[in-house]
């Protein structure tokens, strides 16, 4: 527990050092030049640090399933650790549809902007709507997007329900999901706690679910589907 500690807080000191030089610096670059990939490059090697500071590896099998397009990727959500190792295992330039109240934290919200991620205020069905349907348009113009449907961390292995807005995007931008079964990272920090234990942590990649023809009616049974898709992915066990 002392070592779990003692690692937990070089990882939090280091993150955040890192964040305050580097956010700026790819920031500027990305506004000044019009692009997203040295701002990306530098966002990967910021996970890297803080998966390797504080012992996170992962195994990732089924990256043969991944379409050439733009895909909406849906995940089962147990940790904190899991954001960090799906942005660096499943694209190089993965979008994240994020809480709102991650705003709160200016230095690393502007920076997800900048870098394509769309913040979705759940309190406010409006704004929620606008921020699906630009999450679409990204989509279309060729971004990739990770969701987490059930909008909070489970504190069991079963899955909470889905909520809707992610299936919504991928069908308004005709974009396949491609279901993900996230395990360990439950073992790596608990919901509520600060210490980070070291920990492998497995990724299983499905086949993608095609949402061509469908419509917004249809989000349900597209819900369904995707859901019995990753409980399968995760019945199989780690990687």
């Amino acid at each position: 527990m002392l070592i779990a500690a003692v690692r937990s807080l070089a990882t939090y000191v280091g993150v955040s050092l890192y964040v305050l030089v580097a956010a700026p610096i790819g920031m500027t670059f990305a506004i000044l030049f019009g692009g997203k990939d040295f701002l990306y490059f530098l966002g990967h090697l910021g996970v890297r640090i803080a998966l390797g500071l504080s012992g996170i590896r992962y195994r990732v099998t089924g990256r043969e399933h991944v379409p050439k397009c733009a895909v909406v990727f849906c995940a089962n959500h147990q940790s904190n650790v899991d954001p960090p190792v799906l942005f660096e295992a499943l694209h190089p330039q993965v979008h994240i549809l994020y809480k709102a109240e991650l705003n709160r934290l200016p230095l690393l919200a502007r920076a997800f902007r900048v870098g394509g991620f769309i913040p979705v205020d759940r309190r406010n069905k409006e704004a929620a709507m606008r921020s699906i349907d630009a999450g679409a348009q990204s989509i279309r113009s060729g971004n990739s997007f990770l969701i987490f449907p059930e909008g909070t961390r489970s504190r069991t292995a079963e899955l909470l329900p889905f909520k809707k807005g992610g299936f919504v995007m991928a069908i308004k931008a005709q974009a396949p999901i491609v279901p993900v079964a996230v395990q360990g990272g439950r073992d790596a920090m608990r919901k509520g706690s600060k210490i980070i234990r070291p920990v492998t942590v497995s990724v299983r990649i499905g086949e993608p679910i095609e949402t061509g023809g469908l419509t917004v009616n249809g989000r349900d049974k597209l819900i369904a589907r995707t859901r019995e898709r990753i409980e399968a992915l995760l019945a199989q066990g780690p990687v």
